[in-house]
């Protein structure tokens, strides 16, 4: 710690964030970013591979240019690579900090010697569904999820449900694991609390556990009594979904505005995920004032609270009920859904992080 101001040096270590395509994960960097910057007890620094320059701003930046970064898994092999090339100069770079800190879970490089590392692990997702995941996927992540779990100093991650995940299935002591809810900016969207539009929205990358074909099931089962009902589909990896059908709007990755737009549209934001560590969608859906249908895996019920309609994700049947009883308590629902996202802030997410740095320190 700095004798003259009595703030914490952490670097924050994102030589594997690929700007634009890591879902919320990067949404929750950038707003750990903003509030760093603002903090009394921090003063942090970001590490970034070249595709990754100009993301920590406004705080110092500085840019590995030998670590290229990239969206595939090609790229993934060669930013592990050019890191481990690197490691000696990158870990050099990172000695004059108090902590340091690896927001998107996996350290590349490894921390130096002799500072702390404080590592963001959002959920064991791959120890919960393993046959979703492929046997690199599952290699990749025991070393570099769960070793790095055990050997970190804290660990930060983002529910109740993830921490007792994270402390049964990792082995992790309970009293090093910190949750830091998600936070989302309320007053950033606008609620709209008049007549909604017949269709349903879903805003979820096309991954398998984001269980996309339950849902146009269950979407089928409503047409039969509401057959101008549609289903709108934002995210990214959607062509992986195949042929849909005609009423179902494949709109892939869309502009905040126009997700917003939807929100606040949609006769009702349906999030049938069979595993989320948090889930930010259902709660910027509350802010927009749409009323939610919500699966009850993982932690959802944890963030929805009494302010959604819960279902089986794993029944079509079910979830079309819960759809329908979302649409139908849209008055009640719209008001709880508006006090239930006041509970997650991003002021309250940063006040986490800074306690979970001083506790790496002290423990180190």
């Amino acid at each position: 710690m700095t004798p003259e101001n009595d703030r914490l040096r952490v670097a924050l270590s994102m030589l594997t964030l690929v700007p634009g395509g890591m879902g919320g994960s990067e949404t929750y960097a950038r707003e750990l970013v903003r509030g760093l910057a603002a903090s009394d007890r921090v003063d942090a620094t970001g590490f970034v591979a070249r595709i990754g320059a100009g993301f920590c701003a406004p705080l110092p930046e500085r840019v590995s240019t030998g670590v290229t970064g990239g969206h595939s898994t090609v790229d993934r092999v060669r930013t592990l690579a050019q890191a481990a090339l690197h490691g000696r100069g990158l870990r050099a770079a990172m000695s004059g900090f108090d902590v340091v800190h690896v927001p998107f879970t996996a350290p590349v490089p490894r921390p130096p010697r002799g500072v702390p590392m404080v590592q963001t692990l959002f959920d064991v997702q791959h120890l919960d569904l393993p046959h979703l995941f492929s046997k690199a996927e599952l290699l990749y992540r025991t070393r570099y999820y769960e070793g790095a779990a055990r050997d970190a100093a804290a660990v930060v991650t983002i529910s109740e449900f993830a921490r007792r995940q994270i402390v049964e299935q990792v082995g992790v002591d309970a009293d090093r694991v910190h949750v830091a809810h998600l936070g989302v900016d309320a007053d950033a969207f606008t609620p709209h609390l008049g007549a909604r539009e017949p269709f349903l929205l879903y805003p979820a990358r096309g991954w398998a556990h984001k269980n996309h074909a339950r849902l146009i099931e269950a979407v089928g089962l409503l047409r039969e009594t509401r057959p101008d009902l549609r289903l709108v589909l934002t995210g990214g990896a959607l062509d992986s979904l195949g042929t849909v059908p005609t009423w179902v709007d494949v709109r892939g990755l869309v502009p905040v505005d126009e997700l917003r737009r939807l929100y606040r549209a949609a006769s009702a934001m349906v999030f049938p995920s069979l595993y989320e560590g948090f889930g930010l969608p259902p709660l910027e859906a509350m802010a927009s004032g749409c009323p939610v249908a919500s699966s009850t895996a993982g932690s959802l019920p944890e963030i929805c609270g009494d302010a959604a309609v819960l279902f089986d994700p794993t029944d079509p049947a079910d979830i079309a009920r819960g759809t329908l009883e979302a649409i139908d308590r849209t008055e009640q629902l719209q008001p709880l859904g508006l006090a239930q996202v006041r509970r997650f802030t991003w002021d309250r997410c940063l006040r986490v992080h800074e306690d979970a740095y001083a506790a790496a320190v002290r423990t180190a």
